[in-house]
């Protein structure tokens, strides 16, 4: 199969085992396509884990789960060497640690302390590791997805907003409807019995990573115009320069978009609109991924936070004041 067949196959088979989540389902795709890591948020119970777990099932790769907890120590990301004992000398071996896969799950990295987070986030921005002056490469596929819970702060350590910006998108995953929910009900009562519908022992057509590499490639053919580009930069110059767009912006925003911002959601618009089968990018690619791209890429001000304001409701008031091209 081609590559969008291959991508598109991929998102069928997640859907069978992730009910009413289609938005998060779509939302890692581009993630992984954009060759950017995640970190998702919601409420417990919500299938953040069993979505990656999903992914990676039907990857032909590798996934790795590391369960953040407070006494966690670097090493135990990384690796460490260790001391063997080879033809009779003793010799020093480089262990690797569970961040060597290619779909990597970070269940509840906010329970970690800051030099474990800080392992970890070197990890995905430089794509290597380096223990006793050896560097040590990662996986060509390589993607960290991070979960957290905005709920539970006791025994956290929020990720501070320059950790926050190397993730490419922030997704926010909320209740399926009802009728999702019955469905979620009746595949865990097949799973029960060992039916097909999401079962672990199901026959599934595995994607290669030479597919997702191949996709990739066409997403970087996909025309980018100057009238986006101009879009793009002037969303972002909202965040940082919002007085010249709202008064009442001016007074939510303390601190803006980074240039990260504007690469991401210029990579992540080329990505949706390749899923849509167009070769340029249109403002509505744009206007899907913005949110996703920056809201966490935005510091709200003390008054924005005693009104109630989050940050996806600055960034639509900011669609609504920055001009569409046409």
């Amino acid at each position: 199969m081609n590559a969008r067949e291959a991508v598109s196959t991929l998102q069928t088979q997640m859907e069978t085992s992730i009910i009413g989540q289609r938005d998060l389902i779509r939302q890692m795709i581009v993630g992984l396509l954009a060759n950017g890591h995640l970190l998702l948020e919601s409420l417990p119970g919500l299938a953040k884990t069993r979505a990656v777990k999903s992914m990676a099932r039907h990857l032909d790769t590798e996934m790795r789960r590391i369960q953040f907890t407070p006494d966690l120590l670097p090493s135990d990301i990384t690796g460490t060497e260790v001391l063997h004992q080879q033809g009779g000398q003793n010799v020093f071996q480089f262990q690797p640690g569970p961040i060597f896969g290619n779909v990597i799950l970070a269940d509840e990295i906010n329970r970690a302390p800051a030099k474990v987070q800080a392992a970890l986030l070197e990890a995905m921005e430089e794509r290597q590791i380096t223990v006793a002056g050896t560097t040590h490469k990662m996986s060509d596929l390589f993607i960290v997805m991070a979960t957290q819970n905005p709920i539970e702060q006791e025994g956290t350590y929020p990720l501070p907003e320059a950790q926050l910006d190397r993730f490419l998108l922030k997704v926010l995953v909320d209740y399926p409807d009802r009728d999702s929910e019955i469905g979620v009900l009746e595949l865990v009562r097949s799973e029960e019995v060992g039916g097909p519908s999401g079962s672990a022992g199901a026959s599934t057509q595995r994607i290669e990573p030479a597919s997702i590499f191949a996709a990739r490639g066409e997403i970087h053919g996909v025309h980018v115009a100057p009238a986006i580009e101009q879009y793009i930069m002037a969303l972002v110059d909202a965040t940082r320069h919002a007085d010249r767009y709202d008064t009442t912006l001016a007074t939510w925003i303390q601190i803006g978009s980074s240039p990260r911002g504007g690469i991401a959601l210029e990579r992540t618009a080329r990505v949706h609109a390749w899923l849509e089968g167009r070769d340029h990018v249109t403002p509505d690619d744009v206007r899907a991924m913005v949110h996703p791209v920056l809201r966490h890429r935005i510091m709200l001000s003390y008054d924005a936070s005693a009104e109630g304001v989050r940050a996806d409701q600055v960034i639509d008031r900011i669609l609504e004041r920055v001009a569409v091209p046409a």
